[in-house]
């Protein structure tokens, strides 16, 4: 054989296993990053970050978290669904958000482009009122709205989220009119509801919980239990109101990202998940832990979306 073709033939043959080494050992060095779709502060951003050491730990990675807020999370699910599926880009997910929003505009990317990875908490939504203020339950948040049409404010982490619509239910089952202030994440409603600039506001029982309580008082939420970290607090339906809504939270990835990689990273999550020592910093935050593999989560979406779709036609929440 010529020795120029042997020569070339040695060489293509090193790349290639090369390239396969460098896959099979990612992340091969190279930084990961993990995209937020809400502000700082939030019950999102909080997990993010509670969870950075032990994911960087199991997988021998560093991991660079980085906020998009925006558009209710449009902005974040587009970088997503756009990157590279080379297992080196990966975000925070959150229903109801990440579903709602593709029954109420058309989308800049295509939510087929993303696969979830990993579902790690179950988080009620809740009504949260400065400390000080004559509002104490949910009936009387809901007859102060209904003597005062428009003039009772309710603050939430953006349009189609899990406050949001929570509001729109609570809404349209007493005939109460609120009017929705969104922001771009719950640490920036929780400042509101703090200086009285809204006259309440949606958190999760993890933003409340997980935080110093001072100047907040939470009159109910919209779990269909009492919440092991606020047992005194009780749901809407003890309350008389049939209203459910909770935030789910995980971890997603470029539908293309190679199941290999997928599957390493998911393993990786439910490691930390099961870690005593994170449950122990769960507990802290309030974070209600609810482990799903990203397979049986992605079932249960497309039910779900259809309920967003049925309050649409039912309660558009967006005119």
């Amino acid at each position: 054989m010529n020795t120029t073709i042997k020569t070339a033939m040695l060489a293509a043959t090193a790349l290639t296993l090369a390239a396969g080494t460098a896959r099979a050992e990612w992340p091969n060095d190279r930084p990961i990053q993990m995209i937020v779709a809400f502000s700082p502060g939030g019950s999102t951003d909080v997990m993010a970050r509670a969870m950075e050491p032990y994911l960087e730990k199991r997988l021998g990675a560093d991991i660079v978290i980085e906020n998009r807020p925006g558009a209710s999370g449009e902005i974040a699910y587009t970088a997503l669904a756009k990157a590279k599926p080379d297992g080196y880009t990966f975000s925070y997910i959150n229903t109801p958000g990440f579903l709602s929003m593709q029954v109420q505009r058309q989308l800049g990317y295509d939510p087929q482009a993303i696969k979830p990875i990993a579902r790690i908490v179950d988080d009620p939504s809740a009504v949260v009122v400065p400390a000080a203020s004559e509002i104490k339950t949910l009936k009387d948040f809901v007859e102060a709205a209904k003597a005062n049409p428009g003039a009772v404010s309710f603050g939430s982490s953006g349009v189609g989220t899990d406050d949001h619509l929570a509001i729109i239910l609570l809404g349209a089952q007493t005939g109460a009119t609120f009017t929705h202030i969104p922001f771009s994440g719950a640490g920036e409603t929780r400042t509101a509801i703090l200086g009285s600039q809204i006259t309440a506001g949606g958190l999760n029982v993890s933003e409340f919980g997980g935080n110093d309580t001072s100047g907040l008082r939470m009159i109910g939420h919209f779990g269909k239990e009492r919440s092991k970290q606020l047992p005194d607090v009780p749901t809407a339906a003890e309350q008389g109101y049939e209203v459910f809504m909770t935030s789910e939270r995980g971890i997603a990835a470029p539908r293309e990202t190679p199941d290999e990689i997928s599957q390493k990273f998911a393993e990786a999550v439910k490691a930390t998940l099961d870690d005593p020592e994170f449950q122990k910093q769960a507990e802290q935050l309030a974070l209600p832990l609810a482990y799903l593999p990203g397979t049986e989560w992605e079932a249960q979406m497309p039910a779900r979306l259809e309920e967003f779709r049925k309050i649409w036609a039912a309660t558009p929440w967006v005119q």
